[in-house]
């Protein structure tokens, strides 16, 4: 019910300004291996073969086949910024709106980077310092040692089992632990992260997305508030692989910096505390020896998705939304839909699923 009316709020104001044009890509261009990246405006975003890139075709026809079935929308795979595979399912299009669910945590810490950069905060200071006090039921000590680092990196030490985590009330945040010690996947201190970026900077947290990141990168895309009180962001396929390639590049597009702080990168896209090793900034991580899930504080052996990249950083949704990121392979892949057959808030079976197919499909 929350998706079906964020879809119908969608249909109402997504697409002011969208661009309209039935072709996919532009015409292929292949043996060019330097970075590209889209133009802001208009429909061009040049394409490279599978086969020029020695893809096997008939892997690419299985996989395609395999997605199929999973309740996919969108699937694209950029490499060095040029579509390769761009497939769409049933009524779906490249202009069409989707949820990216949690995805859009990862989005968030790269606004919560912009605000740094530009001076609105600083996230080693204390989130009273934006919320004011009282934003949580805590004594005063207790939430003094909240900081906006802890909101990015899932340790406020907030109790995640109150029964409502979305809920962003005082009276919903109580304490478990202290913050630093206890890592839970929490939606309600990430989510108040828009209002510390709203509070610092004096605007609203879409003009903030627009004006700093959404218009520099020729994305769509809106945020809208559920009535669970989540905001979440939702965008056309294109949009969500032209984040991904930004990730990839370090925050740069086409030689503009959109954020020009490498210390925050490093750390968005790196383990940032020792108790969920597979953690970095509201962003998830492949290839350490330990990780957490959502839901649970069971510790797992091994990396995340054994059959992807070690170097691999994703930005995972409920309901199978994903960004996948491949600095050693200069690949973005991006898949949009329902839930694959095993839902979850964040990472699934379909991952090494889908990388299953993919490792063998990419060379």
């Amino acid at each position: 019910m929350r998706q079906l009316i964020g879809l119908f709020l969608v249909i109402i104001i997504f697409c002011i300004g969208c661009k309209k044009d039935s072709n996919p890509v532009q015409p292929i261009v292949t043996n060019d291996s330097a970075m590209y990246f889209p133009p802001i405006a208009g429909n061009e975003w040049r394409a490279n073969s599978p086969a020029s890139l020695g893809w096997d075709q008939n892997q690419l026809s299985t996989t395609l086949n395999f997605l199929g079935t999973k309740g996919t929308k969108a699937f694209i795979i950029l490499k060095n910024g040029r579509v390769v595979v761009e497939q769409y399912y049933g009524t779906f299009t490249k202009d069409s709106a989707w949820y990216w669910a949690s995805a859009g945590k990862t989005m968030t810490a790269y606004l919560v980077g912009i605000a740094q950069k530009n001076g609105l905060i600083n996230i080693n200071n204390r989130s009273s310092q934006y919320l004011g006090t009282g934003w949580t039921s805590l004594p005063l000590a207790k939430e003094n040692l909240i900081t906006v680092k802890n909101q990015l990196t899932m340790t406020t030490g907030l109790d995640d089992g109150t029964g409502d985590v979305d809920c962003t009330l005082p009276a919903c945040l109580q304490y478990k632990a202290d913050a630093g010690t206890r890592w839970a996947y929490h939606n309600a201190p990430y989510t108040i992260l828009d209002k510390v970026i709203e509070n610092a900077s004096g605007m609203n947290y879409n003009s903030f997305f627009q004006q700093f990141l959404r218009n520099r990168i020729g994305m769509t895309g809106i945020w809208i508030k559920t009535p669970d009180a989540n905001n979440v962001l939702y965008s056309n396929p294109r949009s969500m692989a032209r984040f991904g390639l930004l990730m990839l590049n370090k925050g740069k597009w086409d030689g503009q910096a959109i954020l020009d702080d490498s210390t925050y990168q490093s750390n968005q896209i790196n383990t940032s505390q020792n108790l969920n090793l597979g953690y970095g900034y509201l962003t998830w991580l492949n290839g350490k020896s330990t990780y957490m899930l959502p839901s649970t504080q069971i510790i797992f052996n091994g990396p995340m998705v054994p059959n992807g990249p070690a170097d691999m950083y994703m930005a995972l949704g409920k309901n199978d939304q994903k960004i996948y990121v491949v600095p050693s392979q200069k690949i973005v892949v991006i898949r949009m839909g329902t839930d694959a057959g095993n839902p979850a808030l964040a990472l699934s079976s379909f991952d090494n699923e889908l990388w299953g197919y993919l490792k063998n499909l990419i060379k």
